[in-house]
């Protein structure tokens, strides 16, 4: 509630604000001149008279700064004495008085004057009585009338009445009195009447009501709207009076109201996606690529974005209560902000082939079908399976099922699971015992049923086995049978199976069993018994998805929903036997047959979807000037959201209409017509019979016509039409002149005569004297009154020159077309031949600028260039891929290229190369494992080392050859080399051991490790086993059957997964293009496809804002990304420019004024005049300009620098002789900040220009005018220094920028001063003065310490005496004025300020002059008696401590001259 509060509660919630803070209290600044201007002549070129020099202001004084001087300065002069009388009178014209109306006479009666009314109606009664007229003549007559009305003028907008001026001529003395006009005889009187026109000020009405707001919406987001007012002109401006105002204003708005509906919204919709295509990047890097088809990979889709109303539907409703419709696009402008991405990388999967398993071992013999057991033959069954399903399904793969015939089929049988131990016989503990099979019962296919279903089949037996004793010998367990050596038997070859065993210790040499000879370590039998006759089923591709109008299932497309029928496919499958061809279907079982007809959905038919048409793009709703109006265009479009497929709708055929536009309407030019001059008017000559030399019917005058307003075809329209329109409006007045009897009269200019020859001819014109001016002698004065004018021939001969430099090389901009199907453009060409150019100028005979086409030239010489192309690295092409660094398994091949060229130019850099500059690639491979294996022989007998003879045991070693052999069907069968199997598969060849001894336990071999828990943590354990086969002597334990290690990862535990490495951006360059809109750049690096969309920064082009020989156009692009990786580098180059052609500029500019005009007279006001001419330049702005034809600037508006008001001639004084007056007013000085130390304050910086006195008479100084001064804000001042100059003979003040100066030097700083004060003057506004001590500077006061010390310095207020004549207060202080008001004129004394005359007007001494004398007198007896006390002879001295040096006592001056 704004009330007060305790301040702790503040100061807890924020520290309390500052109640001080540091401020700067800016220095008096002195007022600063130039230096004294030359003296001027003498004032008079006999007698006493005098010589003037001026200097002007450059600083005004700020801040209480001292004031300044006197500008000019006067000395005395007597060039001769004069021999006859002086002329000491002067006829002086004064200034005319204002427009006035000349006194109306008594209005007459009605019988004396009827009035103008009466009179007409008067006079065309008796025209009437004289007879009827035919009606062409009435029309005549009407037209005439209408006619005579418009000259008239009589309409209150013009309303133009003729008044009258006068002035005083008056005789005046040099020393500015003014006597009777007979003293001044020898002189004609001008003229002290004129007429003039009424000066009458532009009148309007009142403003209208304001228009409804354009803005018919609600939306903050949404720029205003705009209403307007206007108001009517009742009276146009006369005789120099006010311009009128604007007629129309417009002010920003909002809706009012409660019922303002929302604003439209506009946002950015795509079309769905193109269709992914790769060609369109290869063709990027190889265009003979660009048509490939079947390609799959990396590749590139496109879309459309287009602008529409979001918010359609809610505007629609609230306007038409209309169900929502789909939305149109609309102009693309209206949408704001980033634009949607209209490419994208997509990606085309490529195919997968098929991969299967190889074959596994052939299965019992069984029945085709257990339930139907009507054939006694059977069949054996072995199937693959698919590793890796392939694209487009099962049906692309080979078959996975083959069959053979075989005798006594059965649907079960008993599968081995597993032996149990074995059990010695007759509770021995070693010895011959039988090992229990585990079985279970099992169907054809492979699946386990109840054991009842196998009881007609064989029980597995018991296996004898031996459990060896601690004396026996030892044996290792079979090994797995290995696969049969073929698939099938015949005549010639048969299947083979083998397994072995070793020997893990031998007997002792008493009381134990033997071990087996070697042969006996081995065992073969016979597999594959069956005949080689193998069947399967062989399938083809599926036929085309058809129609089965049986069933049905919905499905929903994007955009409605549609009915999707299920359809079928059918495929050929045959019966094939292996190595013969088809045969009948009956040899191959019906079980794994594979289905020839499937269910499929057809494609769901998808309409095509397209946006409602856009609206009609607007006509011109303006005309258009001219005659020869053309038809524009307009057009509407629609876009494709959705393309049809599946045998949808098709899209429409016209996406795209326009239509011609109505012929628009010729606009209605306006132009101002002109009416005849009406009669000169005079001055009264009831008014102006007094003056003399006055004649009643002749002298000076003003006339005046009518303008109106016109159609080009010349219709009658409102003022206010031409006044928006056409071109500036005719004067109405001008003045004439009624000829008196002893006037000259001449006749009018005749025509040039006709050109003999060009640029050496000459061309003249003629006008005679008329009447009686014949026979006048003044008349025939050929200087006063011309009669003839000579001008030479107009000249065509024209000289081109080639200036400034050449320009780069700029290539010539095209249009292409993007391979992708987008729209481009602009073109990415960036070398080769283009074209530099320089400029030309055309110059005229008179060596004065013309257009280029003079020249036969469109400005340009232009001269055939390169632009070097860039040179990429150039590597060989790729090498073969190197074999797979391993046959089986995951692996790496490497190819390689070479360096053929380097890069130049700026071309793509070469990738990192090795040292034999090469570069590789490395692509991951893998190899079918199951294609070559390893194959183990049977270890061979241990060979112990320190062979024990009697015990046989200790260390020892085991070999065995292991060879990679390549798989087949029928198993290994020929060694290869050992690089194509898997070595980390490798079996081990050699393994040492201990060989036990006799009586000592034997354990078999090692399980497998068992696999480590995944993924590697490092916390689990890995553990393999073992089991005794001979158990060690009574008291004598087994060593440990269990091993366990940690799961060390990468060392033991291996953890595999896809590393997706994150996608690096292409290597591309892209830049911003002056001119090109959007730019594409596609580059293909390794597998990865990608494109880059590049847009413009900044579209700059050439602008033509220059037109001389000096000027450029520029063009400049941006780095939109720089390149990474191998891309190409940006292009060095990043501007261009070109000559800017040289056109010339033509412009309307004043001439110089003319000196001051008085006629015929001495002095007094008069006039002056210029000219406003046309002038021609180059647009350098160097001032080199020249005059030129006016026709050149007709198509220009009449405005010099901008401003519209011509003045061509204005008042001025002419100074009589002795007159003390005010000089013009000298250019503003430069733009000065208040500065410290450079630095600039925070005050608005000033300029001031000044106005000094210049005296002609000695005895008139007293009567000068002040002098002036002004000052002015202004922007971007300057910090200027000020400091002295020169040698301790000549010392001068100079500012920084160079130029001399009065004031702005500190005097405590003049040069060879001593400033040597032991301690140092560190106080501010203190300097050391001569005698070596600390003084203050002049203002400041010296406070000293108690010991005599200066301790600071203080101001004092400044003091300022009035001059003489002053009537304010004697004493005021000054203060500091803020520079930034404008100042009007400042006034200081001039003359008397400062210049001492001891005499007065009469010649006597001044009171003063005594008073200076008494004064003097008093101090020459004051310094006598000094004199005298000190001569006298001294009394003897006391002696006294000497004290610090005492200060010297101070006194202010207060600059009172008379003190």
């Amino acid at each position: 509630d704004s009330s007060a509060a305790d301040n702790a509660i503040c100061e807890y919630f924020e520290p309390k604000p500052r109640q001080e803070q540091a401020c700067l209290i800016p220095c008096p600044q002195d007022c600063v001149v130039t230096e004294f201007t030359p003296w001027t002549t003498c004032s008079k070129t006999c007698g006493l008279g005098l010589q003037n020099r001026v200097r002007s202001i450059v600083a005004p004084p700020l801040f209480g700064g001292l004031p300044c001087p006197n500008l000019t300065e006067f000395q005395t002069c007597a060039p001769r004495a004069c021999e006859g009388r002086e002329m000491v009178f002067s006829l002086k014209v004064g200034g005319w008085s204002e427009c006035k109306l000349p006194s109306l006479p008594p209005p007459p009666t009605s019988s004396a004057a009827p009035s103008r009314t009466a009179r007409q109606a008067r006079r065309r009664k008796g025209k009437e009585r004289k007879g009827n007229r035919d009606p062409e003549m009435r029309e005549l007559i009407k037209s005439k009338r209408n006619r005579n009305k418009l000259n008239r003028l009589e309409d209150e907008l013009w309303n133009m009445e003729i008044g009258y001026q006068s002035r005083q001529v008056v005789c005046v003395h040099r020393n500015g009195s003014t006597v009777s006009l007979s003293q001044c005889p020898h002189w004609s009187l001008p003229e002290t009447f004129q007429s003039c026109l009424m000066t009458k000020d532009c009148v309007v009405s009142e403003w209208s009501v304001w228009g409804s707001c354009s803005k018919t919406c609600s939306d903050p987001s949404v720029p205003q709207g705009t209403r307007s007012r206007s108001r009517q002109l009742i009276r146009l401006p006369t005789g120099g009076g006010s311009e009128c105002p604007q007629l129309e204003e417009s002010q920003a708005c909002e809706p009012e109201g409660d019922g303002v509906p929302p604003c439209a919204t506009y946002a950015w919709r795509t079309t769905e996606w193109n269709e992914c295509r790769v060609d369109a990047l290869l063709s990027q890097q190889d265009r003979r690529r660009g048509n490939q088809t079947g390609l799959c990979g990396g590749g590139v889709q496109s879309r459309e974005v287009y602008c529409f109303q979001a918010n359609a539907e809610l505007l629609s409703y609230i306007y038409n209560n209309k169900d929502k419709q789909a939305s149109k696009p609309v102009d693309v402008q209206l949408c704001k902000g980033t634009t949607l991405s209209t490419t994208q990388l997509c990606h085309i999967p490529c195919p997968v082939e098929c991969e299967v398993s190889p074959w596994g071992a052939w299965g019992p013999c069984t029945f085709e079908n257990c339930d139907e057991r009507v054939v006694k033959k059977g069949v054996k069954f072995r199937r693959r399976t698919i590793t890796n399903y392939p694209t487009g399904g099962e049906g692309n793969c080979p078959h996975l099922v083959e069959v053979i015939p075989c005798d006594d089929p059965s649907c079960f049988s008993w599968q081995l699971v597993k032996l149990e131990e074995c059990i010695p016989e007759e509770d021995m503990d070693c010895g011959e015992g039988t090992q229990t099979p585990q079985v279970r019962c099992i169907k054809s296919e492979g699946t386990e049923v109840e054991k009842e279903m196998c009881v007609d089949e064989v029980y597995p037996s018991s296996v004898p086995c031996v459990v060896p004793c601690p004396k026996d010998c030892a044996l290792s367990l079979w090994t797995e049978w290995s696969t049969c050596s073929q698939t099938c038997s015949s005549k010639t070859a048969e299947g083979k199976q083998m397994r072995t065993r070793a020997i893990l210790a031998y007997n002792a040499g008493e009381g134990g069993s033997s071990c087996p000879n070697t042969s006996t370590l081995q065992e073969v039998r016979n597999c594959n018994e069956h005949p080689c006759i193998v069947y399967h089923w062989q399938t083809g591709p599926w036929g085309q998805c058809v129609e089965d109008t049986t069933t049905s299932i919905n499905s929903s497309s994007s955009a409605e929903k549609s009915t999707c029928t299920v359809g079928v496919q059918t495929r050929k499958v045959i019966c094939v036997k292996v190595n013969v061809g088809q045969v009948p279907p009956k040899k191959c079982p019906e079980a794994p047959r594979p289905e020839s007809v499937r269910p499929c959905l057809l494609p769901c038919k998808r309409d095509c979807i397209v946006t409602p048409f856009s609206e009609w793009t607007e006509c011109p709703t303006s005309c258009e000037t001219g005659t020869n109006a053309q038809k524009n265009k307009q057009f509407r479009y629609r876009m494709i959201i959705q393309m049809s497929a599946n045998g949808g709708q098709e899209c429409p055929d016209v996406l795209y209409e326009e239509k011609e536009c109505a012929t628009p309407s010729v606009c209605p030019g306006y132009r101002w017509k002109t009416h005849k001059w009406r009669k000169c008017q005079l001055v009264p000559w009831s008014i102006r019979r007094d003056s003399k030399g006055a004649q009643e019917n002749c002298g000076a005058g003003v006339q005046t016509r009518a303008i109106s307003c016109r159609q080009l075809d010349g219709t009658v329209a409102d003022v206010v039409q031409c006044l928006k329109f056409a071109s500036s409006m005719p004067v109405m007045s001008q003045p004439c002149q009624l000829l008196c009897r002893d006037d000259c009269q001449l006749s009018n200019w005749s025509k040039f005569s006709p050109c003999t020859s060009d640029c050496v001819g000459v061309r003249t014109r003629r006008r005679a004297l008329v009447g009686k001016s014949k026979k006048k002698d003044k008349c025939k004065n050929g200087q006063m009154f011309p009669l003839s004018e000579t001008q030479y021939c107009p000249c065509d001969k024209y000289n081109a020159q080639p200036v400034g430099n050449w320009s780069d090389c700029i290539l010539p901009e095209g249009r292409v077309e993007s391979a992708v199907g987008m729209k481009v453009q602009g073109d990415v060409k960036e070398c080769g031949q283009g074209y530099r150019y320089q400029a030309m100028v055309c110059y005229d005979q008179d060596n004065k600028l013309v257009e280029t086409s003079r020249c036969n030239s469109h400005g340009y010489i232009e001269e055939a260039c390169i632009v070097p192309c860039p040179s990429d690295c150039k590597l060989s092409e790729w090498s073969n891929w190197s074999r797979c660094s391993k046959s089986c398994g995951s692996g790496v091949k490497v190819r390689s290229k070479w360096l053929r060229e380097k890069p130049y130019n700026g071309g793509r850099p070469c990738p990192k190369l090795d040292h034999l500059n090469q570069v590789y690639e490395v692509v991951p491979c893998v190899s079918d494992c199951s294609q070559y294996i390893w194959v183990a022989e049977p270890w061979s007998v241990w060979k112990v080392s320190n062979v024990d003879l009697k015990e046989n045991c200790g260390e020892g070693v085991q070999t065995r050859r292991v060879r990679c052999m390549l798989n087949t069907v029928d198993g290994p069968t020929d060694a290869v080399e050992d690089y194509l199997c898997d070595p980390e598969e490798m079996p081990q060849g050699t393994r040492e051991s201990r060989l036990p001894c006799p009586e000592d336990c034997v354990l078999s071999d090692w399980s497998p490790w068992t696999p480590c828990d995944l993924p590697c943590s490092g916390r689990g354990d890995r553990e393999r086993t073992a089991f005794a086969l001979r158990l060690p002597k009574e008291g004598e334990d087994c060593p440990v059957s269990m091993q366990t290690e940690p799961c060390l990862l990468n060392r033991n535990c291996f953890h595999y997964s896809y590393n997706i490495t994150v996608s690096l951006k292409c290597p591309y360059y892209a830049f911003s293009i002056p001119s090109w809109q959007w730019v594409f750049r596609f580059r293909h690096a390794g597998t990865l496809n990608c494109i880059v969309l590049c847009g413009t920064e900044a579209q700059t082009h050439f602008s033509v804002l220059c037109l001389n020989s000096s000027g450029k156009m520029w063009r400049r692009r941006t780095v939109v990304e720089a390149s990474q990786g191998d891309g190409r580098p940006c292009p060095s180059q990043m501007e261009q420019w070109k000559p800017c052609p040289v056109r010339p500029c033509y412009r309307w500019q004043y001439g110089p004024w003319s000196e001051c005009r008085v006629e015929e007279v001495v002095c007094g006001v008069g006039l002056r005049f210029r000219n406003l001419s046309c002038f021609v330049s180059d647009g350098s702005g160097d001032g080199k300009s020249s005059i030129a034809e006016e026709e050149l600037c007709a198509g220009l508006e009449q405005a010099v620098d901008g401003d519209k008001n011509i003045i061509l001639e204005e008042t001025c004084t002419l100074p009589c002789p002795g007159d003390c007056y005010l000089m013009e007013w000298s250019d503003w000085s430069p733009c000065q900040s208040v500065c410290v130390k450079g630095q600039r304050l925070d005050f608005t910086p000033v300029q001031v220009r000044s106005r000094a006195v210049i005296a002609q008479e000695p005895e008139n100084i007293a009567q000068c005018p002040d002098q002036e001064w002004q000052s002015w804000p202004c922007s971007i001042g300057e910090c200027y220094e000020y400091q002295w100059m020169g040698s301790p003979q000549l010392i001068w003040c100079q500012r920084s920028d160079g130029i001399n100066v009065t004031g702005g030097c500190h005097p405590v700083l003049l040069p060879g001063t001593d400033q040597s004060c032991d301690p140092p003057c560190d106080k501010p506004q203190t300097f050391c003065s001569e005698e070596g001590v600390c003084m203050c500077e002049e203002g400041y006061t010296e406070v000293l310490t108690a010991k005599g010390m200066l301790e600071q310095c203080t101001p004092i207020p400044v003091l300022e005496i009035p001059t003489a004549g002053d009537k304010k207060s004697d004493v005021k202080t000054s203060r500091a004025i803020n520079p930034t008001l404008p100042t009007t004129v400042q006034p200081g004394r001039v003359g008397r300020t400062w210049y001492l005359q001891p005499f007065g007007p009469d010649g006597k001494l001044k009171t003063w002059v005594y008073g200076v004398a008494a004064g003097v007198f008093v101090l020459l007896v004051f310094i006598v008696s000094m004199i005298y006390l000190a001569c006298k002879k001294p009394k003897k001295p006391q002696r006294r401590q000497n004290n610090n040096r005492l200060k010297p006592l101070t006194l202010a001056y207060d600059g009172d001259v008379d003190m």
